[in-house]
């Protein structure tokens, strides 16, 4: 927060580099023949430090044995900016982070600022798509540059205006390799576009990478997600440290259908020029946060040790090996699941995961969705009254389904539901009165979540061991 605009909005707000580079960003280092696991981590680190963060060349392989050295204090900054924890050190989690995908642009740096901050002055701006891309429709390209800026013209007194010829205030061109602007693009897979801070000439233009696989779907690069948030950057915007912002560094896949811009990024964008001209103010979704007191979770799963806890459009993968409990979109990982999981449950036996949404369930097998999903819950035995689950999990070879007040149980190796259910909740695990938003389990025990309450329940003693709030899972004090 280290400018006056930033200090206005609630989002980590700095002002533009000159050019700013959206890239999938995936450790993209040339492997060195013979080199060792660590050799190559520190080639990591080295390149992802040089490009976002400023580290002078070959600052980590000269002092890499220095405890005070530059790397260690960029390293700092960098996990201080995603939220890990400051070892100063290439731990697993951090470069985990270094292999996402990820906008080009710095996350950090003194920049010389515009006088008046990179802004428009006019409200009314035009904007002319100088080249197209082959792999798309005309009309497609088109009608999917229009909904990127509508998606900042909704929430912002700027209006934006397509023009086939003349001068436009944003020029849109689909280009590869060297182009003309300094920044020559690198082929598939590296940096996708970039666009340069409002301004007069190159100001505010926004290049794509003609050599990219340009899609309207969840597979490869989605044109809308990629051209919404460089269009932020045209508008002057910079990062956000928000995981849930259109302007984070990170690319996630999201549904650009039922896409609504995050308030972080409406704070973002208003602060610079004020608020809609629309009677209600709108309004967007706000990511989740680990220790908010009133947090809930909607389901909860284990899968393969790690233990995902589930929550609108998001999930935390909490893993036994990392300190850090990362937060990530769903649509990063499955694309094609829906938002808001309702129940989920680990059947270790067959190695699969299961989701519920209303009647409809999906099975993973890791981190891929099987084939023939979704299925209707019927195939479990439910009657049709029942049309949603609450909670799941499973335990020798018995699913537990949690509807409402009561419980289900499920026979995995007979394939159908036991006879007596359903029963009460209460009736099998005392102590257990309210509704189940969430359940797993772990050694012996069963963990219900109920609102922003866990119960530990003993298999054994078959009574609550531990009554705790929920995010005390997600590590919060």
């Amino acid at each position: 927060m280290a400018t006056a605009l930033a200090e206005k909005a609630t989002l980590s707000l700095r002002i533009l580099p000159p050019l700013l580079l959206l890239s999938a960003w995936l450790a993209r280092a040339l492997p060195v023949p013979g080199a060792s696991p660590e050799e190559k981590n520190a080639r990591v680190v080295q390149d992802y430090l040089e490009k976002f963060y400023q580290l002078p060349p070959k600052g980590f392989l000269s002092e890499r044995q220095n405890s005070s050295s530059v790397i260690v204090e960029k390293l700092k900054e960098m996990q201080r900016f995603f939220g890990l924890n400051e070892t100063g050190k290439p731990d697993r989690e951090t470069l985990e982070m270094m292999r996402k995908p990820r906008c080009g642009v710095p996350d950090s740096g003194d920049f010389m600022l515009t006088p008046g901050n990179p802004k428009w002055k006019q409200m009314n701006l035009t904007y002319r798509i100088i080249k197209y891309t082959t792999q798309l429709s005309k009309a497609n390209v088109e009608d999917t540059i229009k909904e990127a800026f509508q998606v900042w013209s909704n929430v912002s007194p700027l209006t934006f205006t397509k023009i086939s010829q003349g001068e436009a205030d944003i020029k849109i061109a689909f280009v590869r390799g060297d182009h003309g602007d300094n920044s020559p693009f690198d082929g598939p897979n590296g940096i996708l576009a970039h666009a340069f801070q409002p301004g007069q000439g190159i100001g505010g233009d926004v290049h794509f990478d003609a050599e990219e696989t340009w899609t309207l779907t969840s597979s490869n690069y989605n044109l809308f997600l990629v051209a919404a948030h460089e269009f932020g950057h045209s508008l002057g915007l910079a990062h956000s440290t928000d995981p849930g912002a259109l302007m984070y560094p990170n690319y996630a896949f999201q549904d650009p259908s039922t896409y609504n811009l995050p308030q972080d990024d409406i704070n973002g964008i208003q602060t610079i020029y004020g608020p809609s001209n629309n009677p209600v103010q709108p309004t967007g979704p706000s990511t989740p946060t680990a220790c908010d007191p009133r947090l809930t979770f909607d389901a909860i799963a284990t899968l393969r040790g790690e233990i995902l806890f589930f929550k609108d459009k998001y999930f935390w993968r909490r893993h036994p090996q990392l300190s850090i409990v990362e937060l990530n979109f769903i649509s990063l990982f499955w694309p094609s699941l829906p938002t808001g999981i309702q129940a989920a449950y680990e059947d270790v036996d067959k190695d699969l995961v299961f989701l519920f949404k209303g009647c409809r369930y999906w099975a993973l097998r890791g981190y891929d969705v099987e084939q023939g999903y979704p299925r209707d819950i019927s195939d479990y035995g439910f009657p049709s009254s029942v049309q949603a689950i609450d909670a799941a999990v499973y335990y020798r070879r018995k699913t537990y389904f949690f509807v409402n007040d009561q419980i289900w149980r499920y026979d995995n190796q007979r394939q159908s539901m036991e006879p007596g259910y359903p029963k009460s909740i209460a009736s099998l695990f005392p102590g257990i009165e309210s509704k189940v938003d969430a359940v797993f389990q772990q050694n012996h025990f069963f963990l219900f979540f109920s609102g922003q309450t866990y119960y530990k329940f003993d298999l054994s003693a078959h009574r609550v061991t531990r009554i705790d709030r929920s995010n005390r899972w997600l590590n919060c004090r």
